[in-house]
């Protein structure tokens, strides 16, 4: 049997990804088939295709980091799952192909009636939102937070989740992303037309208790002086690097790809040396999954929890089909995208994301 993935050929942009059709894979031990619903499209997966991502594997590769699919076939020796279930994962490659081979304890039940579109935006936006939130920040009700990129898949995710949580919440976005951000119940600082820091020390004189910080390098210290004293700053990722999609130096590779952690790391011990009792405290949620892997597990079925509760409702930003990969990264690549951009596989249907 034959099926279809998408493969980077070479670093670079989004003509560097290309659909090539071949056999299907078989499970090997231990092992899973999974046929693909759905799969995320985020910006870990347009570093990934630069070549700067530390993820990164080596060329060529599928990308794509989480999946809502159906157990197609058993390896030998996995057990406990049956096929035809509907399960999530987070591969961190490979999750572009209308099937993937996974280990079966890497696969986490997905419970019935959901939107695989809304359900693939829990795997790494709203684990990473949840875990940042309870496990890194430890939220308490009440406390202030500053989300940047607020209206974005992780952003948004934060905003649902903290005000959950009973946060105050600030967000910085761009003028036309105020209404979503409203809407989500955050504060929205237009970062093109404002000073995020003089903005939040105006709204609250002494600064808040948190900020995520999905963008990283310098702007990390920038997100140290919006804290109040006994503050951190949650960094989670480096989309500086990148300009409109592109890697912002111009030259594709993996030559440099541990020079920006190294700098990242400076950051991190410069937090807890200098004064003023603010800290910036590093997430990760491969690392995190790797540790602690129960840790993913239960966090993703309580998120699924709330979503079959409707407490939670996922921005989908676009549906594409697996083909029009390169269009979802040309569209990621601009910025301004409220949500999460997925891609449908196998004949899912765009408009609900259903099998």
């Amino acid at each position: 049997m034959k099926h279809t993935r998408i493969i980077v050929t070479h670093y670079g942009g989004p003509d560097a990804l290309r659909m090539v059709e071949e056999e299907c894979p078989e499970p090997k031990d231990g092992e899973v088939r999974v046929r693909v619903l759905v799969a995320g499209v985020g910006l870990p997966d347009l570093m990934m295709r630069e070549g700067i991502h530390p993820e990164t594997p080596p060329l060529p590769f599928t990308p794509g980091w989480d999946l809502i699919g159906v157990v197609d076939r058993l390896g030998n020796g996995a057990s406990g799952i049956e096929p035809g279930q509907i399960i999530a994962a987070l591969p961190i490659s490979g999750a572009y192909a209308e099937f993937v081979c996974l280990p079966q304890n890497e696969l986490v039940p997905v419970p019935s009636g959901l939107d695989a579109a809304e359900a693939v935006s829990l795997v790494l936006n709203y684990v990473t939102a949840y875990q940042m939130l309870h496990r890194s920040a430890k939220v308490r009700p009440g406390q202030r937070v500053l989300i940047h990129g607020a209206a974005g898949g992780v952003g948004s995710a934060l905003l649902q989740l903290g005000r959950i949580a009973g946060l105050e919440m600030y967000g910085t976005c761009s003028s036309r992303d105020a209404s979503a951000v409203s809407d989500l119940g955050g504060i929205p600082i237009d970062y093109q037309h404002q000073d995020f820091v003089k903005e939040i020390h105006r709204l609250t004189s002494e600064g808040v208790d948190v900020v995520f910080d999905g963008i990283g390098s310098t702007h990390i210290w920038r997100s140290r002086k919006a804290l109040r004293p006994d503050g951190r700053v949650v960094a989670y990722g480096l989309t500086s690097s990148l300009r409109e999609g592109r890697l912002a130096s111009g030259r594709s590779g993996r030559r440099h790809r541990y020079r920006r952690l190294a700098i990242f790391g400076l950051y991190i011990v410069g937090g807890w040396l200098l004064p003023g009792r603010k800290r910036v405290v590093p997430y990760s949620i491969q690392w995190l999954k790797r540790m602690r892997p129960a840790l993913f597990r239960q966090d993703l079925i309580a998120l699924f929890d709330l979503l079959q509760q409707k407490k939670i409702k996922p921005l989908i930003a676009q549906r594409f089909t697996l083909a029009e990969a390169r269009h979802a990264h040309e569209l990621l690549g601009k910025g301004g995208v409220t949500g999460k951009i997925v891609l449908v596989c196998n004949g899912a249907s765009l408009e609900s994301g259903a099998a």
